[in-house]
């Protein structure tokens, strides 16, 4: 065997057991098992459960704050404003070392797949794109980085934009994005939802896009987006971002629009680090939490997940690349405490978020990728609670980051 693990918790089991691992895939989970293997490890009963998956980030942005001016009014607004000036200095080797430090940050955190947005638009062309395809490049074998054509500043209001939407898929991204409320009317966005749709039909791509991060309750993008994932038959294919005007319907159209998302069998990503920071800024007590209605999705049935988002950069001058730590941020934002809906915040980042990915061969089976990590804490929740050390971290039955903490106390 290629590695034994001796003394795995699981979370759907009381006792420990070891897991057999060869060729890359799990082979053997048991109590008892004993196998010869070039690698054993005790996990002394530690938690062992598949690898994180953060969906939602943006590593062409990561770590500019310290290189831009601040944003004074900490709005989403003018944080887009500031990338203007520092998006047409990106170099390619600017973004590979600012991202790097983030992508390793997120490897020895357990995280062993990204879904990356890289703006494309005409303030900085593609090279945005270059850094991060370089980035992928790097890491190529260790973790798993997709890449999402994003066109933050619109497309009908920023010419040209479309033709780089077109190329960019043909240099390496692999899923569509888009942002429709950046548009100048209702009908504008609904230009820029169709020709998304356009080029995800081209090449047979996901969709995954920025929806109504903002607290009007007029803007309506979701719903349009919805429809036309049921007209193009794209179920199961779409996911949304953000969707924070959705917390700021009234109860009867928020419900409307919950049903026409899991009617279309929309993914939800939900970024509460970064929401809570941006929404709400100009309101007066009592401030609006800024997130969507986790809750409410999650009953009528949709996948719910959330990402990083972003690090040390215009819109947000926290994170760390650790799930774990957003795990924590979004259970205190959603209000989800009881026993169930620790475990569900626990599945955001794994099951939950592979099935956005449409990932194969991923969980703990037997057959399944071995891309595991074992996090030191007894269950999920507290892994979420204490935000411990990620012992080893496992990519198809080879260590890829290993941590050691000693603590000594002086009394």
């Amino acid at each position: 065997m290629q590695m034994l693990i001796r003394n795995a918790k699981l979370r759907n089991r009381n006792e420990t057991v070891n897991i057999a691992i060869d060729r890359g895939l799990i082979e053997a989970v048991g109590q008892g098992l004993e196998v010869p293997a070039e690698t054993v490890i005790d996990a002394g009963g530690a938690l062992v459960t598949p690898s994180f998956i953060d969906p939602h980030i943006h590593l062409d942005k990561v770590n500019i704050f310290d290189s831009v001016r601040k944003n004074e009014s900490g709005t989403l607004r003018e944080a887009i404003e500031i990338i203007w000036e520092k998006k047409p200095l990106y170099t390619v080797e600017d973004v590979v070392n600012r991202a790097s430090e983030v992508v390793l940050r997120e490897v020895r955190n357990g995280t062993l797949n990204i879904r990356s947005h890289v703006d494309v638009d005409t303030v900085g062309g593609l090279k945005p794109l270059e850094g991060v395809a370089a980035l992928k490049e790097k890491f190529r074998g260790v973790v798993d980085i997709d890449l999402i054509a994003f066109p933050q500043e619109g497309i009908v209001k920023d010419p040209g934009c479309d033709r780089l939407m077109w190329e960019a898929m043909e240099r390496g991204c692999t899923i569509v994005g888009g942002m429709p409320a950046n548009e100048n009317s209702p009908e504008d966005s609904l230009e820029h939802i169709r020709l998304c749709f356009d080029i995800a039909e081209k090449y047979d791509a996901d969709i995954d896009m920025h929806v109504d991060e903002t607290d009007d309750p007029f803007y309506r993008t979701l719903e349009m987006i919805a429809d036309e994932t049921v007209r193009r038959g794209w179920q199961g294919r779409v996911a949304a971002g953000h969707t924070c005007a959705l917390a700021a319907y009234d109860d009867h159209y928020a419900a409307y629009v919950i049903e026409k998302v899991a009617k279309a069998e929309m993914n939800i990503i939900t970024n509460p680090v970064t929401n809570l920071m941006l929404q709400g800024r100009l309101d007066k007590q009592p401030i609006r939490r800024g997130i969507t209605r986790v809750k409410e999705l999650l009953a009528a049935g949709v996948n719910v997940s959330f990402g990083q988002d972003c690090v040390k950069d215009t819109f947000y001058p926290y994170g760390s690349g650790d799930m774990l730590q957003v795990a924590n941020i979004t259970a205190h934002a959603a209000q989800m405490s009881l026993p169930h809906e620790i475990e569900k915040v626990y599945d955001m980042i794994t099951c939950d978020a592979a099935k956005l990915l449409r990932l194969k061969d991923y969980g703990m089976e037997i057959g399944c990728k071995a891309n595991l990590v074992i996090v030191n804490a007894r269950d999920a929740r507290d892994a979420i609670r204490l935000e411990p050390e990620r012992l080893f971290v496992i990519r198809e039955g080879r260590v890829v980051a290993k941590t050691t903490v000693k603590t000594e106390y002086g009394f």
